[in-house]
């Protein structure tokens, strides 16, 4: 059984069978001078079924309404079929995108380019409650006078209570004066954004915004010196001096404990090293450490992975692991033992992605102090992190939890045990518990930490130094008032916050409103569409229906605002429908013409009477007009070929023969085409007169009067209103005498000019083929430039069409002219060198000298171009 094909379902059919079917009524028409109904039917192809299921709109059907609009599920590039989300896309960004979370969530601040070190630690600052609290209650006129201070305390106002999920960070660093395309290290921004606070504020009356760099970063340190013989301390030992970090080295060490372990390690003086003791009165030796007095609450270790490499005087990155605890214990390292204000909790982990030094990205890890969340910031972006400052379970190599410990109670057995071995238990999470039962702890390693925060943990016994960090209903210093939610800002900020966060609710709203109205107006526009395309069909012949232009049809379906209804482009001048629009036109309901109407006026009705009888009567004579030239020109084209192979010598008339040629081979025509036009024009002269033969594109052949009556009439057709009509030659026209006369001159000339050349190629035969003139001791020789020398030969080389395009060569005596130097009238170029080969006396072919030359205020090198040339060949 043979499988049932598809191929023809919807197939169309081909245009070239119903313009026949066209033609052949049309000629009937023109016949009988009679137009039936069913004759409108077939030209105006309303006889043609309701067309379904095509992809493409069909011309030739004024009942398909196909195409018009993509399927259900299709979308178009623009228009009003475009994808929803592009349509959206198009509004413009949308702000509520840029909206904060929850007041809960932290913003993030915008990266200028290379800023991420800068955004980092301010992120760092400002999670600190003590030192955001401190800065917010700065006096007013403490921020006019210090430009820094003020764009800091906006900064950390608008990260407080600003309905933005990221901040704007380029105030604060155009009036730092940093340059926001170099990558800066984030420890010495640290170092001097806190020098330049402190300065700052210390001109404040506030006391807890005075001193709360002092209070919250600053701690004491003593290099201290110890004579190993008198075992007294040297007098500089119990100085002290302050620090806002202590640098840890990374190199060789595994954990921040080894690090702290090398940090206050001591050092033997000995041999060159001795110390000259003021007690002994001698140089011994001695040891010397750094011993660490006092501890700020806010404790830093800044990790040096940055090393100097002596080799390559450059610097490199570290990347080893290394382990830090969640909770670090410091009260050993005290040189002075304390029970209390020694345990830290880890708050913040600086972390800088790369392998580079002067490159890569920082991020910041910080703990909410407030509910113990950690989170991610990484410029615009702010990731939840959980209780851990890696993540729950995070899955980077570089950063993880990688165990956790039972660290050993305050006071227990297992502590001093573990002391008197020499292994402290310092660097792990100590909780103190008053039963003495181990406590789980949290160790952490990673490869790219780059700098350690620890908080001072606040425990019963213990008391914070920063006392004036309590604001929310204890103690409310300076210009501080209350926002929203219990918050206090300082007051000259509350009104430029609100305005702010008033201005982007309002753009959300509005942002909202547009789209709620475009989205709206798409969503008519399509329902609208559909409706009226579910009309339009006109499903019987009796049917009344209107004409509608297929353009305007197609415009109004596919634009979002689509034009006023105009049916003027297919209108004739009779103001009906003519047959030429047939394939421009829709066949459409009375019902949803009215629709139409209605709602874009304009445009006239053209209904199932308004067929331009006057336009089909003039159609049918053109038809058989175009038949009677199509045959007639069929059988121009016989007699034509017949001349162009020389069967009419007895031609009345003559024309060009290219322009005839390429008549012959034009596709023939339902008439003239602008082709037609000028048959004699290439043999017409400057003079009005028959061109002579001899010139070039001036062949002619003869032709019968009946071809040349047919062409002159297309001629005629083609330009009639050419002032200079078509030129005529008759077979007995004369050739026109001046022309004839300058062809004899140019013949003459180049006849003179052929034996010239003819004479210089015998006289130097050598010469004209490329050989060199042996020379002779006693001939006096001439220098020629090799490039004047190969245009002449080109010259009187040439021969047949292409002499003509031969440029001839320049003078010689003003080539020679050229060698010279204008200054010392010597020659610019090195002449070449001679040789004897063979008994003969040569000269070198062209070659690079080595000779400069200053030409346009360049050092330039000539290349050897000149010749040697006998007086007689010159």
């Amino acid at each position: 059984m043979s499988r049932p094909t598809t191929r023809s379902k919807n197939k169309r059919h081909k245009q070239e069978d119903s313009a026949d079917i066209s033609s052949d009524l049309l000629r009937k028409i023109h016949s009988s001078g009679a137009i039936t109904k069913d004759d409108i039917n077939q030209l105006y192809m309303i006889w043609k079924p309701i067309c379904q299921g095509c992809r493409l709109n069909t011309k030739d059907n004024p009942n398909c309404f196909c195409g018009l609009i993509p399927p259900p599920t299709g979308s178009r590039k623009v228009g009003l079929w475009q994808k929803i989300s592009e349509i959206v896309q198009a509004l413009g960004s949308d702000p509520s995108k840029d909206q904060r979370t929850s007041p809960d969530f932290p913003a993030g601040l915008t990266n200028l380019g290379a800023t991420c070190y800068a955004n980092s630690i301010l992120q760092c600052l400002y999670m600190n409650k003590c030192f955001r609290e401190g800065i917010f209650s700065v006096e007013s006129d403490v921020l006019k006078q210090n430009p820094v201070l003020d764009q800091l305390v906006r900064l950390f106002a608008l990260l407080h209570v600003s309905k933005m999920a990221y901040v704007d960070s380029f105030p604060f660093i155009k009036t730092l004066e940093l340059d926001n395309g170099v990558q800066q290290d984030s420890h010495e921004f640290l170092t001097l954004l806190l020098s330049l606070l402190e300065h700052c504020l210390s001109h404040s009356k506030v006391s807890k915004a005075k001193t709360i760099v002092q209070d919250l970063f600053r701690g004491s340190v003593s290099h201290v010196t110890t004579c190993s013989q008198c075992g007294k301390d040297s007098e500089a030992s119990s100085k002290m001096e302050d620090f806002y970090e202590l640098e840890l080295n990374v190199l060789g060490l595994k954990s921040l404990d080894e690090s702290l372990n090398d940090y206050l390690s001591v050092e033997e003086l000995h041999g060159d090293n001795q110390y000259f003791c003021e007690s002994c009165k001698s140089r011994v030796n001695a040891t010397r450490s750094i011993k660490l007095r006092t501890l700020p609450p806010v404790l830093n270790f800044q990790l040096k992975r940055c090393v100097f490499l002596p080799k390559t005087t450059t610097k490199k990155k570290i990347t080893s692991a290394l382990s830090f605890p969640g909770v670090l214990d410091m009260r050993e390292r005290l040189s002075e033992s304390s029970q209390s204000e020694s345990i830290y909790d880890l708050s913040a982990v600086l972390i800088h992605k790369g392998t580079a030094v002067n490159s890569g990205h920082y991020i910041a890890h910080i703990k909410d102090e407030n509910t113990g969340q950690w989170w991610e910031f990484d410029d615009e972006h702010v990731s939840k992190l959980g209780h851990h400052p890696f993540g729950e379970k995070s899955s980077n190599t570089n950063s993880k939890s990688v165990k956790t410990e039972l660290a050993v109670p305050l006071g227990s057995k297992e502590e001093v045990n573990a002391t008197a071995e020499g292994n402290p238990t310092n660097g792990v999470l100590q909780q103190s518990t008053e039963s003495g039962v181990r406590c789980p702890t949290d160790v952490f390693s990673s490869n790219d930490a780059y700098m350690l925060m620890y908080n001072l943990r606040c425990t019963g016994k213990a008391t914070n130094r920063v006392t004036s960090c309590i604001v929310n209903g204890k103690e409310v210093e300076g210009n501080m008032v209350p926002f929203q939610d219990g918050l206090f800002l300082p007051s000259h900020l509350c009104d430029e916050i609100s305005s702010l966060n008033e201005s982007h609710v309002i753009a959300c709203q509005e942002y909202e409103s547009k789209k709620e109205v475009e989205l709206g107006c798409i969503n008519n526009r399509r329902q609208e569409v559909r409706s009226i395309l579910s009309e339009a069909p006109v499903h019987s012949l009796e049917e009344p229906f209107c004409w509608i232009s297929t353009d305007w049809l197609r415009q109004w379906a596919d634009k979002v605002s689509p034009p006023i209804l105009d049916n003027s482009q297919i209108q004739c001048l009779h103001g009906k429908v003519p047959i030429s629009k047939v394939t421009s036109i829709k066949r459409l309901s009375v019902k949803a013409w009215d629709k139409l109407s209605s709602k874009y006026g304009g445009g006239s009705k053209l209904t199932n009477e308004d067929i331009c009888m006057e336009c089909l009567i003039a159609g049918a004579r053109n038809v058989v007009c175009a038949d009677s030239y199509r045959d007639r020109r069929i059988s121009m084209k016989e007699i034509a070929l017949s001349a162009l192979s020389g069967n009419y010598p007895n031609g009345t008339y003559v024309v060009s023969r290219t322009w005839l040629q390429q008549w012959v081979k034009r596709k023939i025509l339902d008439a003239p085409s602008e082709a037609d036009a000028e048959p004699t024009a290439s043999i017409k002269c400057p003079h009005g007169q028959l061109l002579p033969e001899q010139a070039a594109g001036a062949k002619r052949v003869l032709i019968p009067e009946d071809l040349w009556l047919f062409i002159y009439e297309d001629a005629l057709t083609v330009k009639p209103d050419d002032p200079t009509g078509v030129p005529t030659f008759p077979s007995d026209s004369r050739q026109c005498s001046l022309c004839s006369e300058e062809l004899s001159e140019v013949a003459v000339m180049e006849d003179s000019i052929r034996g010239v050349k003819l004479k210089q190629r015998q006289n130097h035969e050598r010469l004209a083929v490329g050989k060199f003139i042996p020379l002779s001791l006693n001939c006096k020789y001439y220098l020629v430039p090799t490039s004047w020398l190969s245009k002449w030969r080109n010259y009187i080389n040439a021969s047949g069409k292409s002499a003509s395009f031969v440029e001839k060569p320049e003078n010689l005596d003003g080539v020679i002219n050229l060698l010279r130097c204008e200054k010392h009238s010597r020659l610019l170029e090195r002449p070449p060198d001679l040789i004897c080969k063979r008994a003969t006396m040569q000269q070198k072919s062209a070659r690079t000298t080595g000779n400069p030359s200053v030409k346009n205020g360049k050092v330039v090198r000539h290349v050897a171009s000149l010749l040697w040339l006998s007086q007689v060949v010159v």
